[in-house]
């Protein structure tokens, strides 16, 4: 007997309102029994989930209202689908999803379900390595199978069944028995899924946050494919740390953007918003005071929400206190510059610097002051603040073609004057735009953008400089 068919096996497949099962409600279901390596059972039913199917759902299952009005309800169902997957293996493709939302429904019916389970998502990537992608649309592709209505439960679950079929015939048992081993586990071994309607998410650019049970912000990021990056999570891909975190993971919040530039604007301000003290706003640099004879010779400025275009003589742009103390402990070491006269040190006399040789002793009258300020001002020239490469304010457009989200960024002096997400909007921005406000986080960020391959051909020169 082929190793994947020596126990029973019950292929399902859900269709449901979201992907949260104690919120959302199961719309449909399909069960193929599998014994012996033959089919003994086809069975599915449309089921009414007592509330209404949320319209992105309906366009992502194809199952509407008015097609479950009338159906049995999961109640009326339970016994009966309990039945049919006694004594087998449940198997799914992804099946911590349809695992999660049975054993939620079947909790609230007392009935008790912990099966074996064999995730074919797993199975395939054990079988199959040399694919990145594993999901049942990329199976199709791989193997070339012909499909009708996609995303309907006794669909995918035949498309499973042919999967198992196609593993059987295609790999001795020792490679499937080391596959079954990776993609089994016992029922109670299944992690609850997180809120949120993960199934419904476009592959569209976005931002996610994932937060623990607790409520507290676990991790963040972006993506061009939001959908696979964060199913990702929940399907056992990737290292063993993307694994635990998305076992600690209780709920997910998503954003849809335009693009990267849309995405990675949105997740600063959710992180501000969520963990500020790991995102603080400020912003440091230096003024060189001329012709001062006792220290420090250098000013300190905060740069923060100020406007560029009034910058004069500064040197650096820091996230911070440490930041910009360690820069200049560096520059005082490169060019043998008094910590003293520097404001790093406090007190007279002889400096430590100089007692490791490491200052010229401008400390000690050893060096003119004027020498010793020369040289400094050498060393902060390299930390002038970035020029503004263009005459004026910019505009910087994406557009993502299969969702229609449009945004128009404009900035100026690597300051954010906003974002319009239509023309009309972008109109009133540059008619009565913001001040310039500098944020150095938002520099940064748009520095390193305009880095990548193709990305400064976006840029457009606006007719004129935004007061």
């Amino acid at each position: 007997m082929n190793p994947l068919f020596e126990r029973p096996l019950a292929i399902v497949d859900l269709e449901t309102t979201g992907a949260d099962p104690h919120r959302d409600r199961i719309t449909e279901v399909a069960i193929v029994r599998v014994e012996g390596g033959e089919v003994v059972d086809r069975w599915s039913s449309l089921i009414d989930p007592e509330i209404p199917i949320p319209y992105r759902i309906q366009q992502f299952t194809g199952i509407s209202d008015a097609m479950v009005a009338g159906q049995p309800n999961f109640r009326a169902l339970a016994d009966d689908i309990a039945q049919r997957l006694e004594g087998a293996v449940f198997v799914a493709h992804n099946a911590r999803f349809d695992y999660n939302f049975l054993r939620t429904a079947f909790a609230a019916r007392q009935i008790a379900f912990d099966p074996p389970v064999l995730c074919t998502v797993k199975l395939s990537r054990a079988l199959y390595p040399e694919h990145a992608r594993h999901g049942l649309d990329a199976i199709i592709e791989r193997h070339g199978y012909v499909v009708e209505n996609r995303h309907r439960a006794m669909t995918d679950a035949d498309l499973v069944w042919r999967l198992l079929q196609d593993a059987a015939g295609a790999f001795d048992d020792d490679r499937l028995l080391l596959a079954l081993r990776r993609a089994g586990s016992a029922g109670a071994a299944v992690p609850k899924l997180p809120e949120g309607d993960l199934e419904a998410l476009p592959e569209a650019p976005g931002v996610y946050l994932l937060f623990g049970a607790g409520g507290q912000l676990l991790a963040s990021g972006r993506s061009n494919h939001l959908r696979s990056k964060v199913l990702g999570l929940f399907t056992g891909r990737g290292d063993s740390k993307s694994v635990k975190l998305g076992n600690q993971v209780r709920r997910v919040e998503t954003e849809f953007t335009a693009g990267d530039l849309d995405a990675q604007l949105r997740e600063l301000t959710l992180l501000r918003r969520h963990v500020p003290e790991k995102h603080p706003t400020r912003a440091l640099g230096w003024h060189f005071v001329p012709n001062r004879r006792r220290p420090p010779v250098l000013e300190e400025l905060e740069l923060q929400g100020s406007d560029p275009l009034e910058w004069r003589e500064v040197f650096g742009t820091f996230r911070g206190q440490r930041e910009a103390d360690n820069t200049l402990r560096e520059l005082a070491l490169l060019h043998r510059l008094c910590p003293q006269r520097l404001g790093l040190e406090n007190g007279r006399g002889a400096c430590q610097a100089y007692g490791l040789k490491r200052c010229d002793g401008v400390c000690v009258d050893a060096e003119r002051p004027e020498i010793h300020d020369a040289r400094l001002l050498r060393a902060l020239a390299s930390l002038a603040p970035r020029a503004w490469p263009w005459p004026g304010p910019v505009a910087i457009a994406e557009l993502h073609e299969a969702s229609g989200r449009a945004a128009t960024h404009v900035f100026d002096q690597w300051c954010h004057l906003g974002s319009a997400r239509d023309e009309a909007a972008l109109a009133d921005l540059l008619e009565s735009p913001p001040r310039r406000a500098f944020d150095l986080e938002v520099a940064r960020l748009l520095q390193r953008w305009l880095m990548q391959p193709g990305h400064a051909s976006a840029v457009r020169v606006l007719a004129q400089r935004v007061a």
